[in-house]
């Protein structure tokens, strides 16, 4: 009886070798490391060779995981080319999509909603993440968009909006100013930080949390003081207390994969047009 090799398995198999981790090969195909290692078993099962072994941390192909290499990559290149042929000018998925946490809460319900109502068959993958993960994830061929913020002079820059201060006013006047902070690494917090510096005026984190919410109900219960945008906080009352050093402009940026399909070429037109919009 002929052997099936999934394309599955294939696909896993070679994310392993481009990626060099079954963590970042994970990620790429979007299974668990323990699914991961279950298909590498199941593959090799099926091919009766093992196809890795372990130097150290690192993974390396033995003589048959190097010549099972060439032929994955012929056969997942005539399925993705014959399933495009047949499949031309439909919007088919998984179209992978990566956005800080600021967008993810104004577009998550708005941009995607519109997107998946106009093409129905697309599958959509969504990461929130911070703006430096993504870019890694989208230069490791993870993402086919990315969402996130950059510096005023950004050559990605869609649109450039001032940082405010948020928070109660009777905060400003502390002798200490209570911050509530996102986790490193923030170019919100790095920016608070940076001006309250260059002003001499002291500071303390009384918040820190990795989550846009919490932060969110943090500064509405009147326990820190923090730096973001008017486009995404405007349930929060803005900070005008002179006492508070001026904040730079924040720039909104959508970066996309060099190789994507229809689906994500579509996505990353519409995500352009919302956030001019805003």
């Amino acid at each position: 009886m002929a052997v099936n090799l999934p394309t599955t398995m294939l696909r896993s198999f070679v994310a392993i070798v481009d990626t060099g981790s079954m963590l970042n090969a994970a990620e790429q195909v979007f299974v668990t490391q323990s699914a991961l290692s279950l298909q590498i078993k199941r593959l090799e099962e099926l091919v009766q060779q093992p196809l890795f072994q372990r130097e150290g941390r690192r993974l390396t192909l033995t003589a048959a995981g190097e010549l099972l290499l060439g032929y994955a990559r012929r056969m997942l290149a005539i399925h993705d080319e014959g399933l495009a042929a047949i499949s031309a000018g439909r919007f088919i998925g998984p179209v992978r999509v990566g956005m800080v946490q600021d967008f993810a809460d104004l577009l998550l319900t708005g941009l995607l909603a519109r997107f998946s109502e106009l093409h129905p068959e697309a599958q959509i993958f969504a990461r929130v993440a911070g703006t430096a993960e993504l870019q890694t994830m989208l230069e490791r061929g993870q993402l086919d968009i990315v969402i996130g913020y950059a510096g005023p002079r950004d050559e990605h820059a869609l649109r450039s909006a001032p940082m405010r201060w948020f928070g109660e006013e009777g905060l400003a006047g502390a002798d200490v100013l209570p911050l509530a902070v996102l986790e490193k690494p923030c170019r919100f917090r790095e920016a608070a930080i940076a001006a309250l510096d260059a002003a001499g005026q002291p500071w303390r984190i009384a918040v820190e949390t990795p989550n846009l919410s919490t932060l969110r109900a943090a500064v509405s219960a009147g326990l820190g003081v923090t730096c973001r945008t008017s486009l995404f906080l405007r349930d929060l009352p803005v900070l005008e207390a002179p006492a508070l050093p001026p904040l730079p402009n924040v720039t909104c940026i959508l970066l996309k994969a060099e190789q994507r399909g229809e689906a994500a070429r579509h996505l990353a037109e519409l995500s352009a047009e919302a956030i001019r919009a805003l």
